[in-house]
């Protein structure tokens, strides 16, 4: 394939809007016929794209070379692999780009609200406190999260289970969970999170960590790899619109996911929980002050 080793290396989206300029008129013509239906584009045979365009199907087959294809074939392949993406991030709406900063919080507002509510319902069952008696267990816990938001709440779970007296340590990278995952044993948990569960690092390194015979908490999609290999799944499910702005409001279901998986832990252990909470706050009160109310470590 035009000497590619790997086919998503090849971004057929870019490299038509890269080529546009110096196509000639009738290729234009496929160029946005393929870039306003990818999904069609990729069905369609060589005959009704040109009736479409209204060019020849000698036309469609210079413009699949013009964009790097060595066909037409091996171009409605590469529109399939691009349709997979999703077409939301090609099409413009007109209602996203000019809204008020009050409608907008709505929207995310309204996003958040919805995500939440269905997480709830399949959290509700998740089996917390089981996962939550491995954590008190453990005499030692590791947290691996890779991307976007996974990686900032591996830290913000490894400061929270840090409250609670646990010993803990997270890991962002992958080549270090790899080498983590090696030396674990049963006496060790790790929980991975991951809105995918199909992040290919985070899956070997809880594979390797299994084989070693550590235990894995998984907050990941429910019909996942990583789900089905962790030995207890707290199901995190995104809800994806077609409002590309803003960041994912999965986020907000693994944070959910997390508070639940936590202060399940601080509840069995309650007593000691309160005591280190109590001389947490005592220690931060006397180097910065600060109200009865204050939250811990903000």
């Amino acid at each position: 394939m035009n000497g590619h080793a790997d086919p998503l290396s090849f971004d057929i989206v870019a490299r038509i809007a890269e080529r546009a300029p110096e196509l000639r008129s009738a290729e234009r013509k496929v160029a946005a016929l393929i870039l306003d239906d990818l999904t069609g584009a990729s069905r369609a045979s060589i005959g009704a794209l040109a009736d479409k365009a209204e060019v020849s199907i000698a036309t469609v087959t210079r413009f699949a070379k013009a964009v790097g294809c060595n066909d037409v074939r091996e171009l409605k392949l590469r529109l399939a692999q691009a349709a997979a993406v999703g077409q939301r991030f090609l099409k413009i709406d007109t209602d996203q780009g000019d809204a008020e900063p009050a409608s907008l919080a709505a929207r995310i507002f309204d996003e958040v609200q919805a995500t939440l509510a269905q997480n709830q319902g399949a959290q509700r069952s998740a089996p917390i406190g089981e996962a939550a008696d491995a954590l008190a267990a453990a005499s030692m816990i590791y947290v691996f999260g890779m991307g976007g938001g996974s990686t900032a709440l591996a830290d913000e779970m490894r400061f929270r289970l840090v409250r609670l007296g646990r010993p803990v340590a997270s890991y962002q990278d992958g080549l270090l969970q790899r080498m983590v995952a090696a030396t674990l044993s049963k006496e060790q948990v790790v929980v991975a999170l991951s809105v995918t569960g199909q992040t290919p690092e985070m899956l070997e390194s809880c594979r390797l960590a299994r084989e070693y015979g550590a235990r894995v908490i998984a907050l990941t999609a429910p019909a996942s790899p990583l789900g089905a290999l962790a030995d207890w799944l707290i199901p995190v499910i995104a809800i994806e619109t077609d409002f590309i702005y803003k960041p994912s409001s999965s986020r907000y279901a693994m944070m959910m996911a997390l508070d639940l998986l936590v202060t399940e832990l601080a509840v069995k252990q309650a007593d000691r929980s309160r005591e280190l909470l109590r001389r947490m706050k005592h220690a931060l009160d006397a180097h910065r002050g600060g109200g009865e109310r204050q939250p811990l470590g903000d």
